[in-house]
């Protein structure tokens, strides 16, 4: 697995990845490895480091999720992202493929969601739910398959909760392609939701980053190829 690991930029204070499909972010308890685990190898080995690897881990993604991500290189950097994100200044972009047809072009979404620690799922509630929390995106349609009743969608995640896309998507009758726990279709032939953007502030030179990285078009991708 280390030999796929597809790097979009590094120096010696940050590295920039692309998470594959199906690869949890850190170890979990399947025992799998991790994509953590892939890029403090891929640091060991390149630059013939002795001993444990240092990688900071300032965001994730979700296991069926793949796209872009920013590992810390040192304990500074890793500091400073962490900063960034709970400022809300890391800027997370998605691509997203989900059922039917939206009645606007561009539009936002904003729900209270609460999340069941015990399933590892999300929920929709009321705002005075104890323990719910805001969830804001804003979305535009990029293009509609009609034969396939399929959108394809950009997603600019304007806060990070717990499966904050899918369960917000599937709340008003869009669910996800291939989304078995939000009443998706086609569950098992791989999820519509990818980590397309990453813009955020360098931690050390201050100069703003942007990646981008999307998804090969095959699959339920393929609706990414221009007409």
């Amino acid at each position: 697995m280390i030999d796929i690991l597809k790097v979009l930029y590094e120096d010696n204070h940050i590295i920039v990845v692309e998470k594959p499909v199906n690869v949890p972010t850190q170890q979990d308890k399947t025992g799998d490895e991790d994509l953590l685990t892939m890029v403090k190898q891929y640091v060991k080995d390149k630059y013939n480091k002795p001993g444990n690897v240092y990688i900071g881990l300032v965001h994730r993604l979700d296991r069926p999720t793949g796209g872009v991500m920013v590992f810390a290189r040192t304990s500074k950097a890793a500091s400073r992202l962490s900063e960034e994100i709970r400022e809300n200044k890391m800027q997370k972009t998605y691509l997203v493929v989900c059922n039917g047809k939206f009645e606007q072009d561009e539009g936002s979404m904003q729900d209270y969601l609460w999340k069941d620690e015990k399933n590892n799922t999300s929920y929709v509630v009321k705002a005075t739910k104890k323990n719910a929390k805001m969830a804001n995106l804003s979305y535009k349609v990029l293009k509609y398959d009609e034969k396939e009743n399929l959108s394809l969608v950009e997603v600019a995640l304007h806060t990070g909760r717990h499966h904050q896309i899918r369960v917000q998507f599937s709340s008003r009758m869009h669910a996800l392609y291939g989304d078995g726990k939000y009443h998706g279709r086609d569950a098992g032939k791989g999820l519509g939701l990818w980590a397309y953007k990453l813009k955020f502030t360098h931690p050390t030179t201050k100069e703003e980053m942007c990646f981008e990285d999307w998804p090969e078009s095959k699959g339920i991708w393929k609706m990414i190829e221009k007409e």
